[in-house]
């Protein structure tokens, strides 16, 4: 007999995560749009968890958006100023004070409307080869305070982060430029700690089916895998400066 589940949090009834989250209001709109995939078979789902600690945000399942009327209704809206968080050389880095000025300006009045794509580098991709529409738009990027601190995951390479961590570090360079306010930045990393300390419980359980068997090694010495099935797809900078940015 299958478990009961929470179908806000999609974790059983029993592990249910959603007394324990604290709302956190922002003044930027974030919009998680999720691959199929992620939404169906990831046990982490770091997107999900950070959708529900953001009151200003929403998240949407789908492969190709152009179709999707909800997120086409918020890039044409004249009040929101949609913006993609994908890196490139012409994504503005908004780690770089230099830039926020002309970021800042950009904006004006409107309120900031941040897309992510959840999904694997690879499926990532896809989604956005599959909307036009996200391609058109501006793109940001950050450079991260922190290396990715998955361990139950491996990363594609140094400086790639769940979408948990990007938005914590986003939302921690978008208070900096004075963009938004970060009211609990300790809890999305808290949640994303909790959540790796109960898979790894489980793996240590030989009770437990479906699990693996082996001890987890420390992200920081492993030997980044380029292009690796599965791997997640934030690829943002770290701490050395990235040519073709913005700034």
């Amino acid at each position: 007999m299958s478990r009961e589940t929470c179908y806000r949090c999609f974790w059983p009834r029993s592990l249910c995560w959603c007394p324990s989250l604290v709302a956190m209001p922002t003044r930027t709109r974030f919009v998680f749009l999720m691959h199929p995939k992620e939404f169906k078979q990831e046990k982490a789902a770091t997107g999900r968890l950070t959708h529900l600690c953001l009151p200003n945000s929403e998240l949407h399942m789908g492969i190709g958006f152009d179709a999707d009327e909800s997120v086409q209704a918020l890039i044409r809206d004249p009040h929101n100023h949609c913006v993609l968080l994908y890196p490139g050389k012409e994504a503005v880095n908004l780690s770089l004070p230099a830039a926020i000025p002309g970021f800042a300006a950009a904006l004006g009045p409107r309120r900031l409307v941040v897309f992510l794509l959840d999904a694997t580098w690879a499926g990532a991709r896809k989604m956005l080869r599959l909307s036009p529409s996200l391609q058109r738009l501006p793109r940001i990027m950050f450079t991260a305070t922190a290396p990715s601190r998955y361990v139950i995951k491996q990363q594609p390479q140094a400086g790639c982060l769940s979408t948990l961590e990007a938005t914590h570090e986003l939302l921690l360079a978008l208070t900096r430029a004075g963009l938004d306010d970060y009211p609990l930045p300790e809890q999305l990393l808290a949640l994303f700690q909790r959540m790796q300390d109960f898979q790894i419980r489980c793996a240590r359980d030989p009770a437990r089916a479906g699990y693996r068997r082996r001890p987890y090694s420390d992200p920081a010495a492993r030997v980044p895998a380029c292009g690796r099935s599965g791997a997640r797809n934030r690829y943002l900078p770290g701490p050395a400066p990235v040519a073709g940015t913005s700034g």
